[in-house]
């Protein structure tokens, strides 16, 4: 830590300092990487500061011992809809019901104007249960296709984080530790910022409005430009497969030489590297939505149920009508109509 840098953290907006309460909402089978990425920026921070400013809490609606994706355990507090709040809640990624006890809380921090944050799946849960939110939306690029496809979203954006009245969506996961930079950088001075990004090793604190790298083509330094350009085409064109000839054209090499740096960098052909992606979509598609299977089989560029039918089983070794019955779907909409108040008058 370099001692010249100043320890006092900038003032809020009151002109005062002010330290914070994180609460970290976390559920059975919770992401350990959001989880731990929240909390080591957290203490990275207090340490950058010699004090501590921020603290957090875990909480849950099955209070005690909460075990995440991988086997990680925390003990958790009993999160009270209307009681005991702090400063920010975090409700981290992972398995999500589809109405989770968390969105009341999570509603009742709203109205008392403290700030709330859904990472990855509890965005996509939101996004989900609320059909005309403020202001913009955002969850892992993952679901951002099955929520385009299976219901109307005009406010979803692929940005790293939105702010919605005071809710906020974000993409979590690897790009968790900048958000939370960006939720505590109004009270850390600007050498603070740096010293911490240069702690947790980040060459660059990617902003909110960043747009996610969605697709592998996105990673450009992995791969050789032509690989790049091809793969982005690929994924620009699922739904209506280009000929391979016409793919290499655009790329501005032969045939040949596509299909060597392929074998080279994938061990696999350019024409079988394409029928993956497809296959792919078509994955998320089946298990992330209730789409007809011959409307993804015309999504993905299949064609029909059977040719879609034959490829996933042949990269997943499971057919469509077997991946999405591994689903609970609720499907008897009157076990979604409220019930009749009989305390009502007649």
């Amino acid at each position: 830590m370099g001692g010249h840098l100043p320890t006092d953290p900038a003032p809020n907006a009151a002109g005062t300092s002010a330290r914070r309460m994180f609460e970290l909402y976390v559920t059975a089978g919770f992401s350990e990487l959001e989880l731990s990425a929240i909390t080591h920026t957290l203490a990275q921070a207090n340490d950058t500061l010699a004090e501590d400013w921020f603290s957090w809490r875990y909480v849950s609606d099955a209070p005690g011992l909460v075990k995440g994706a991988s086997g990680m355990m925390v003990r958790a507090e009993p999160a009270i809809v209307n009681y005991g709040f702090s400063d920010v809640m975090i409700v981290v990624g992972g398995r999500q019901d589809d109405k989770p006890a968390w969105l009341a809380r999570a509603r009742a921090m709203q109205r008392q104007a403290r700030l709330v944050v859904l990472l990855s799946d509890a965005a996509t849960v939101y996004i989900k249960s609320t059909t005309q939110p403020a202001g913009g939306v955002t969850t892992h690029w993952r679901d951002i296709a099955a929520l385009e496809e299976s219901g109307y979203h005009p406010n979803l954006t692929t940005r790293f984080s939105e702010n919605s009245d005071g809710i906020i969506t974000a993409a979590g996961v690897g790009a968790t530790a900048e958000l939370v930079i960006g939720l505590i950088a109004s009270q850390l001075q600007a050498p603070h910022v740096a010293e911490l990004g240069n702690r947790l090793l980040l060459h660059t604190i990617r902003k909110s409005d960043a747009e996610q790298p969605k697709d592998i083509a996105d990673n450009e330094g992995l791969f050789d430009i032509h690989v790049t350009q091809a793969i982005r085409l690929m994924e620009d064109t699922i739904a209506e497969p280009m000929p391979m000839a016409e793919l290499t054209a655009q790329v501005g090499l032969s045939t040949r030489h596509l299909e060597r740096v392929f074998r080279k960098v994938f061990n696999d052909s350019p024409a079988r590297f394409y029928k993956k992606l497809r296959a792919k979509r078509a994955r998320t598609m089946i298990e992330e939505t209730l789409m007809p299977m011959v409307d993804i089989a015309v999504a993905t560029g299949f064609g029909s149920v059977n040719t879609l039918s034959k490829a996933v089983k042949d990269e997943y070794g499971m057919t469509p009508s077997k991946m999405r019955a591994r689903r609970k779907i609720t499907l008897l909409a009157f076990d979604e109509e409220p019930k009749p108040d009989t305390n009502a008058r007649g």
